[in-house]
Protein backbone atom coordinates (compact mmCIF):
# COMPACT_ATOMS: atom_id res chain seq x y z
CA UNK A 1 0.00 0.00 0.00
CA UNK A 2 1.49 3.37 -0.99
CA UNK A 3 2.11 6.07 1.58
CA UNK A 4 -1.09 8.13 1.83
CA UNK A 5 -0.93 11.50 0.08
CA UNK A 6 -0.76 14.85 1.83
CA UNK A 7 -3.64 17.01 0.58
CA UNK A 8 -3.78 20.72 1.41
CA UNK A 9 -7.15 22.47 1.17
CA UNK A 10 -8.67 25.75 2.39
CA UNK A 11 -11.34 26.05 5.09
CA UNK A 12 -14.86 27.05 4.19
CA UNK A 13 -16.23 30.56 4.53
CA UNK A 14 -19.33 29.10 6.17
CA UNK A 15 -19.18 27.15 9.43
CA UNK A 16 -21.80 24.96 11.04
CA UNK A 17 -22.83 26.61 14.33
CA UNK A 18 -22.96 25.01 17.76
CA UNK A 19 -21.37 21.75 18.72
CA UNK A 20 -21.49 19.18 21.49
CA UNK A 21 -17.81 18.87 22.33
CA UNK A 22 -16.00 20.64 25.17
CA UNK A 23 -14.39 24.02 24.63
CA UNK A 24 -11.15 24.06 22.67
CA UNK A 25 -8.09 23.16 24.71
CA UNK A 26 -4.38 22.66 23.97
CA UNK A 27 -3.16 19.19 22.99
CA UNK A 28 -6.44 18.24 21.30
CA UNK A 29 -5.35 18.67 17.67
CA UNK A 30 -3.23 16.47 15.43
CA UNK A 31 -0.46 19.04 14.91
CA UNK A 32 0.89 21.04 17.85
CA UNK A 33 0.67 24.72 17.00
CA UNK A 34 -1.11 25.55 20.23
CA UNK A 35 0.93 28.60 21.31
CA UNK A 36 0.13 30.27 18.00
CA UNK A 37 -3.52 29.24 18.17
CA UNK A 38 -3.88 30.77 21.62
CA UNK A 39 -2.28 34.00 20.40
CA UNK A 40 -4.66 34.30 17.43
CA UNK A 41 -7.71 33.55 19.56
CA UNK A 42 -6.69 36.24 22.06
CA UNK A 43 -6.15 38.79 19.28
CA UNK A 44 -9.46 37.82 17.67
CA UNK A 45 -11.42 38.28 20.89
CA UNK A 46 -9.76 41.66 21.38
CA UNK A 47 -10.60 42.70 17.80
CA UNK A 48 -14.27 41.95 18.44
CA UNK A 49 -14.33 44.92 20.83
CA UNK A 50 -13.89 47.27 17.87
CA UNK A 51 -16.79 49.23 16.43
CA UNK A 52 -19.10 47.79 13.79
CA UNK A 53 -17.34 49.36 10.80
CA UNK A 54 -13.95 48.06 11.93
CA UNK A 55 -15.30 44.56 12.54
CA UNK A 56 -17.02 44.58 9.15
CA UNK A 57 -13.74 45.49 7.44
CA UNK A 58 -11.83 42.78 9.31
CA UNK A 59 -14.33 39.96 8.80
CA UNK A 60 -15.65 40.89 5.36
CA UNK A 61 -19.33 40.48 6.25
CA UNK A 62 -22.12 42.77 7.43
CA UNK A 63 -25.59 42.72 8.89
CA UNK A 64 -26.77 39.46 10.44
CA UNK A 65 -23.64 37.65 9.22
CA UNK A 66 -21.45 40.18 11.03
CA UNK A 67 -23.46 39.81 14.23
CA UNK A 68 -23.16 36.01 14.10
CA UNK A 69 -19.44 36.10 13.31
CA UNK A 70 -18.80 38.61 16.10
CA UNK A 71 -20.66 36.45 18.62
CA UNK A 72 -18.76 33.33 17.56
CA UNK A 73 -15.38 35.07 17.72
CA UNK A 74 -16.04 36.63 21.12
CA UNK A 75 -16.62 33.19 22.60
CA UNK A 76 -14.11 31.23 20.49
CA UNK A 77 -12.17 30.11 23.60
CA UNK A 78 -15.17 28.77 25.53
CA UNK A 79 -17.80 27.76 22.98
CA UNK A 80 -18.50 24.09 22.18
CA UNK A 81 -16.49 22.28 19.52
CA UNK A 82 -17.21 19.77 16.78
CA UNK A 83 -14.93 17.88 14.40
CA UNK A 84 -13.58 20.09 11.65
CA UNK A 85 -15.08 17.78 9.02
CA UNK A 86 -18.51 18.73 10.36
CA UNK A 87 -17.67 22.35 11.19
CA UNK A 88 -16.56 23.30 7.67
CA UNK A 89 -19.43 23.63 5.21
CA UNK A 90 -19.66 24.86 1.63
CA UNK A 91 -19.28 23.49 -1.86
CA UNK A 92 -15.80 21.94 -1.52
CA UNK A 93 -16.86 19.99 1.56
CA UNK A 94 -20.22 19.06 0.03
CA UNK A 95 -18.45 17.63 -3.01
CA UNK A 96 -15.91 15.84 -0.84
CA UNK A 97 -18.77 14.36 1.23
CA UNK A 98 -16.55 12.61 3.75
CA UNK A 99 -19.34 10.64 5.48
CA UNK A 100 -20.16 8.77 2.26
CA UNK A 101 -16.57 7.64 1.61
CA UNK A 102 -15.51 4.07 2.32
CA UNK A 103 -14.34 3.37 5.86
CA UNK A 104 -10.74 3.07 4.66
CA UNK A 105 -10.92 6.41 2.83
CA UNK A 106 -12.42 8.13 5.88
CA UNK A 107 -9.55 6.86 8.03
CA UNK A 108 -7.11 7.94 5.35
CA UNK A 109 -8.59 11.44 5.29
CA UNK A 110 -7.52 12.13 8.85
CA UNK A 111 -3.87 11.40 8.07
CA UNK A 112 -3.94 12.93 4.57
CA UNK A 113 -6.08 16.06 4.54
CA UNK A 114 -4.92 19.25 6.23
CA UNK A 115 -6.93 22.46 6.21
CA UNK A 116 -5.10 25.79 6.44
CA UNK A 117 -6.90 27.94 8.98
CA UNK A 118 -6.26 31.56 9.97
CA UNK A 119 -7.10 30.76 13.60
CA UNK A 120 -5.80 27.20 14.00
CA UNK A 121 -2.99 26.96 11.44
CA UNK A 122 -3.28 23.34 10.34
CA UNK A 123 -6.44 21.35 10.99
CA UNK A 124 -7.09 17.63 10.47
CA UNK A 125 -10.67 16.50 9.73
CA UNK A 126 -11.22 15.02 13.20
CA UNK A 127 -9.71 17.96 15.12
CA UNK A 128 -12.28 19.55 17.46
CA UNK A 129 -12.71 23.26 16.72
CA UNK A 130 -15.22 25.95 17.75
CA UNK A 131 -17.24 28.18 15.47
CA UNK A 132 -15.18 31.15 14.26
CA UNK A 133 -14.61 33.49 11.33
CA UNK A 134 -11.30 34.98 10.21
CA UNK A 135 -9.51 35.16 6.86
CA UNK A 136 -5.87 34.23 6.34
CA UNK A 137 -5.31 37.40 4.29
CA UNK A 138 -6.14 39.93 7.01
CA UNK A 139 -3.90 41.72 9.51
CA UNK A 140 -4.76 41.51 13.17
CA UNK A 141 -3.17 42.87 16.35
CA UNK A 142 0.60 42.91 16.53
CA UNK A 143 0.81 39.83 14.33
CA UNK A 144 0.25 41.74 11.12
CA UNK A 145 -0.82 39.75 8.09
CA UNK A 146 -1.76 36.27 9.26
CA UNK A 147 -0.47 34.44 6.18
CA UNK A 148 2.99 35.87 6.89
CA UNK A 149 2.76 35.27 10.63
CA UNK A 150 1.76 31.62 10.15
CA UNK A 151 4.18 30.82 7.31
CA UNK A 152 7.16 29.64 9.35
CA UNK A 153 5.41 27.17 11.70
CA UNK A 154 2.99 25.92 9.03
CA UNK A 155 5.77 25.33 6.52
CA UNK A 156 7.94 23.53 9.08
CA UNK A 157 5.09 21.25 10.13
CA UNK A 158 4.19 20.42 6.53
CA UNK A 159 7.79 19.80 5.46
CA UNK A 160 8.17 17.34 8.35
CA UNK A 161 5.15 15.38 7.13
CA UNK A 162 5.76 15.59 3.40
CA UNK A 163 8.77 13.29 3.08
CA UNK A 164 8.12 10.37 0.73
CA UNK A 165 4.49 11.36 0.14
CA UNK A 166 2.65 12.79 -2.84
CA UNK A 167 1.73 16.36 -1.93
CA UNK A 168 -1.39 17.82 -3.55
CA UNK A 169 -1.53 21.58 -3.04
CA UNK A 170 -5.12 22.64 -3.71
CA UNK A 171 -4.89 25.96 -1.91
CA UNK A 172 -6.10 29.30 -3.27
CA UNK A 173 -3.63 32.19 -3.34
CA UNK A 174 -4.82 33.54 0.02
CA UNK A 175 -3.76 30.35 1.77
CA UNK A 176 -0.77 29.52 -0.44
CA UNK A 177 0.79 32.69 0.96
CA UNK A 178 1.08 30.89 4.31
CA UNK A 179 3.11 27.99 2.89
CA UNK A 180 6.72 27.78 1.72
CA UNK A 181 7.69 24.18 1.03
CA UNK A 182 10.86 25.06 -0.86
CA UNK A 183 12.05 22.05 -2.82
CA UNK A 184 9.36 19.63 -1.64
CA UNK A 185 7.77 18.12 -4.80
CA UNK A 186 4.09 18.93 -5.01
CA UNK A 187 1.26 19.01 -7.51
CA UNK A 188 -1.52 21.49 -8.05
CA UNK A 189 -4.49 21.36 -10.41
CA UNK A 190 -6.12 24.07 -12.53
CA UNK A 191 -9.55 23.50 -14.09
CA UNK A 192 -10.21 25.05 -17.50
CA UNK A 193 -13.48 25.56 -19.35
CA UNK A 194 -14.41 27.37 -22.57
CA UNK A 195 -15.78 30.90 -22.31
CA UNK A 196 -18.39 32.43 -24.62
CA UNK A 197 -15.75 32.84 -27.33
CA UNK A 198 -14.60 29.24 -27.01
CA UNK A 199 -11.34 30.18 -25.29
CA UNK A 200 -10.18 28.05 -22.37
CA UNK A 201 -10.11 30.00 -19.10
CA UNK A 202 -9.62 29.02 -15.48
CA UNK A 203 -12.81 28.07 -13.68
CA UNK A 204 -13.65 30.60 -10.98
CA UNK A 205 -17.23 30.36 -9.74
CA UNK A 206 -17.30 26.59 -9.05
CA UNK A 207 -13.63 25.86 -8.55
CA UNK A 208 -14.19 24.70 -4.97
CA UNK A 209 -16.76 22.10 -6.01
CA UNK A 210 -14.32 20.72 -8.59
CA UNK A 211 -11.54 20.48 -6.04
CA UNK A 212 -13.81 18.71 -3.56
CA UNK A 213 -14.50 15.94 -6.07
CA UNK A 214 -10.77 15.65 -6.78
CA UNK A 215 -9.94 15.29 -3.08
CA UNK A 216 -12.56 12.57 -2.82
CA UNK A 217 -10.92 10.70 -5.72
CA UNK A 218 -7.45 11.03 -4.17
CA UNK A 219 -8.68 9.60 -0.87
CA UNK A 220 -10.37 6.65 -2.54
CA UNK A 221 -7.28 6.07 -4.72
CA UNK A 222 -4.29 7.00 -2.54
CA UNK A 223 -1.63 5.95 -5.05
CA UNK A 224 -2.90 8.37 -7.69
CA UNK A 225 -0.24 10.37 -9.52
CA UNK A 226 -0.37 12.75 -12.47
CA UNK A 227 -0.28 9.92 -15.00
CA UNK A 228 -3.17 8.14 -13.28
CA UNK A 229 -5.39 11.20 -13.62
CA UNK A 230 -5.30 10.67 -17.38
CA UNK A 231 -7.62 7.68 -16.83
CA UNK A 232 -10.04 9.54 -14.55
CA UNK A 233 -12.98 11.60 -15.70
CA UNK A 234 -14.07 14.16 -13.17
CA UNK A 235 -17.78 13.86 -12.25
CA UNK A 236 -18.34 17.28 -13.84
CA UNK A 237 -16.81 16.18 -17.15
CA UNK A 238 -13.22 17.40 -16.82
CA UNK A 239 -10.31 15.33 -18.13
CA UNK A 240 -6.56 15.75 -17.83
CA UNK A 241 -4.80 17.48 -20.72
CA UNK A 242 -1.30 16.10 -20.15
CA UNK A 243 0.18 18.28 -22.90
CA UNK A 244 -0.55 21.39 -20.83
CA UNK A 245 1.41 20.18 -17.80
CA UNK A 246 3.82 22.80 -16.44
CA UNK A 247 6.79 21.91 -14.23
CA UNK A 248 8.31 24.86 -12.38
CA UNK A 249 10.98 23.66 -9.99
CA UNK A 250 9.31 21.47 -7.36
CA UNK A 251 5.77 22.46 -8.42
CA UNK A 252 3.90 20.54 -11.12
CA UNK A 253 0.72 22.16 -12.42
CA UNK A 254 -1.83 19.88 -14.06
CA UNK A 255 -4.66 21.18 -16.21
CA UNK A 256 -8.04 19.49 -16.38
CA UNK A 257 -10.24 20.63 -19.27
CA UNK A 258 -14.01 20.41 -19.48
CA UNK A 259 -15.22 18.37 -22.43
Amino acid sequence: MPEPPLILIPPSEGKAPGGSGPAWAPSTMAIDLDDRRLAVMAALRSAMRRNEAQRQKLLGVKGDALAAATAANRTVAESPTMAAAQRFTGVLYDALDLPSLSAAARRRADSSVLVLSAVFGLVAPSDPIPDHKLKMSVSIGRMGKLSTWWRGPISAALSERAGGRAVWDLLPLEHSAAVDLGGVPRTTVVFLEPNARGELVAVAHWNKLLKGALVRHLLENPGTDAADLADWEHPEGFVLDADRTVVDGALTTLFMVRR
